[in-house]
């Protein structure tokens, strides 16, 4: 049995901390090499905590990253993601669970759930990602 991730609100307090997003994003690089970008947004003030760029973004490089933000900004209530293979894992629910960090996952097929961390990564493609040719991962 399957189960499916109920609907959930995108209504979150105009506060740092309270509730962050994140997504994946891939690209390539002039000379065709495919990399990923892991997109990490608070959704309550609308700041970008980090942009990781990699060939490969795992989920324990996804804990790491957010370990790294929590160092200076600390854990947020809640984590609003998709269901890739990165953000299933037991790896990211165990580091959730252990900083009471609420995971909640949209429906899949459903991005407009997600919606804070999909209009910036339509700007960032946009602006940045279509908007230059890059070379190397640097």
């Amino acid at each position: 049995m399957v189960l499916t991730p109920e609907r959930q609100s995108l209504m979150v307090a105009p506060i740092a901390n309270d509730s962050s997003s994140l997504d994946f994003m891939s690209d390539a690089l002039y000379f065709g090499k495919r990399f990923r970008t892991l997109n990490i947004l608070d959704e309550g003030v609308r700041e970008r905590l980090t942009i990781e760029i990699d060939t490969s973004l795992p989920a324990i490089r996804v804990v790491r990253v957010l370990d790294q933000i929590s160092a200076w900004r600390g854990f947020p209530k809640q984590l609003r993601l998709d269901n890739g293979p990165q953000l299933i894992s037991l790896h990211l629910t165990l580091s959730c669970e252990c900083h009471q960090v609420k995971m909640i996952h949209i429906q899949p097929g459903k991005a407009n759930q997600n919606a804070y961390i999909e209009r910036f990564n339509r700007t960032f493609r946009h602006e940045v990602l279509n908007a230059h040719l890059f070379t190397s991962l640097q």
